[in-house]
């Protein structure tokens, strides 16, 4: 191999790690925005004296809902995203099974999306902040 080649190649390496760890950095950034707004909404939420709900969770393959012993807040009208009072974040999907519907189920939190739906199948995405606000902006008044 000649030291062109080699040349070549350690550079297109460097270029792929500084690819790699930028888009991790943008990742971690996002990540960290979203958790802000998650807990601000949960301090707001709790401040305007927001009623929080017993949450119940669907399984995967939609059959019905189960109970959890989660309460806090569902952030969409499909109730399949909620905010607890510490500020966590919810997916409220898990797989089914009999011992969930006997017992219920607690889903663990998840980190939030800066936009909520992206990549779906359905195409409607929508900013995270502008989500929460909408959901404050309704107050007690949601599904």
């Amino acid at each position: 191999m000649d030291d062109g080649a080699h040349a070549w190649r350690e550079q297109r390496e460097r270029a792929v790690r500084a690819h790699a760890a930028a888009h991790e950095q943008r990742r971690a950034d996002e990540a960290a925005e979203a958790a802000r707004l998650v807990a601000w909404f949960a301090a707001e939420a709790n401040q305007r004296g927001l009623r929080r709900r017993r949450l119940s969770v669907q399984p995967y393959d939609g059959g019905g809902r189960y109970r959890s012993r989660l309460t806090g807040w569902y952030v969409d009208r499909a109730r399949s995203r909620a905010v607890d009072a510490h500020g966590n974040f919810y997916l409220l999907s898990v797989p089914s099974g009999l011992r969930a519907r006997l017992f219920g189920a607690t889903p663990r939190p998840q980190p939030a999306p800066l936009i909520v739906g992206e990549g779906g199948r359905d195409g409607e995405s929508v900013p995270l902040r502008e989500l929460l606000t909408r959901r404050l902006a309704a107050g007690d008044d949601w599904p």
